[in-house]
């Protein structure tokens, strides 16, 4: 029996000949073409003159410090919110009702607001990024503890837990699973309104990867505003690598689903 492949094989097959179709399906068409749709060597080149510019290394590092402080606050506020809707009804059908509302709400919409309430300051793109992140965290959090087994609950209060005793030992560690995927939905909510607010709102203490895909859209660079595209999916990947995806595994080891 011939021996498995190892697993990044076929995808990164899969991958090389998307990228050759691709280039060659640029080249082989009209000029108008690879303006439109420039290839992945186009894309490539922008690629690496910005990275030697500095250009590219400076955006992306104005835009890491604002999504990574929005969504800091958006799950600290959050995570206790989503647990204090699923533990007290009126709460649940006041704030838990408005958060259900407000997650369907297009990130963009939070933008005139912010300029109204802060004016073209740091504080209006990462307000947007925290009403972006929020409601993602509490109505996670609201359904991972509305899910929690109430055989777990009744077996601790025989035993004597409650308060917080109950939820350090109980409650949370049951609703966690529920509660990182709620964190990681968060984050991708954080990418899209950091995205919307660096597009809208020109702000005066640095440009992010935002203002640089919209200068991209504005200057007819097509290979500017999808190599900026390429390092917002990257990053994203790389987040999920290095966080995200290690807590998953322990938790899944720590329970018993994976070796």
């Amino acid at each position: 029996m011939a021996s498995k492949l190892p697993r990044p094989v076929i995808p990164t097959v899969i991958a090389v000949l998307f990228l050759v179709g691709w280039e060659w399906f640029v080249r082989t068409g009209p000029d108008t073409r690879a303006v439109l749709v420039p290839a992945p060597s186009h894309i490539l080149k922008w690629f690496w003159e910005a990275l030697l510019s500095g250009e590219l290394l400076s955006a992306t590092w104005v835009t890491m410090r604002r999504l990574v402080i929005g969504f800091a606050i958006g799950a600290a506020l959050g995570v206790p919110l989503g647990a204090l809707c699923a533990r007290v009804r009126w709460v649940r059908d006041t704030l838990g009702v408005l958060a259900l509302g407000l997650q369907t709400l297009p990130s963009v919409c939070w933008v005139p607001l912010a300029l109204l309430w802060f004016g073209i300051r740091e504080e209006a793109v990462l307000f947007v990024v925290v009403m972006g992140t929020i409601w993602a965290v509490v109505i996670a959090v609201q359904e991972s503890v509305l899910n929690v087994p109430p055989l777990y609950l009744r077996a601790a209060q025989t035993m004597g837990s409650n308060g917080w005793h109950l939820w350090s030992r109980v409650i949370f560690p049951a609703a966690l699973p529920g509660v990182l995927s709620g964190m990681k939905q968060g984050w991708a909510f954080a990418w899209r309104s950091l995205m919307a607010a660096e597009i809208f709102v020109v702000i005066v203490t640095g440009f992010g990867l935002g203002s640089l895909l919209n200068a991209g859209r504005e200057l007819l660079r097509m290979d500017q505003v999808m190599g900026v595209m390429a390092v917002v999916m990257l990053v994203g990947l790389l987040a999920d690598l290095v966080f995200f995806s290690p807590i998953e595994r322990w938790l899944r080891r720590s329970r018993g689903l994976e070796r």
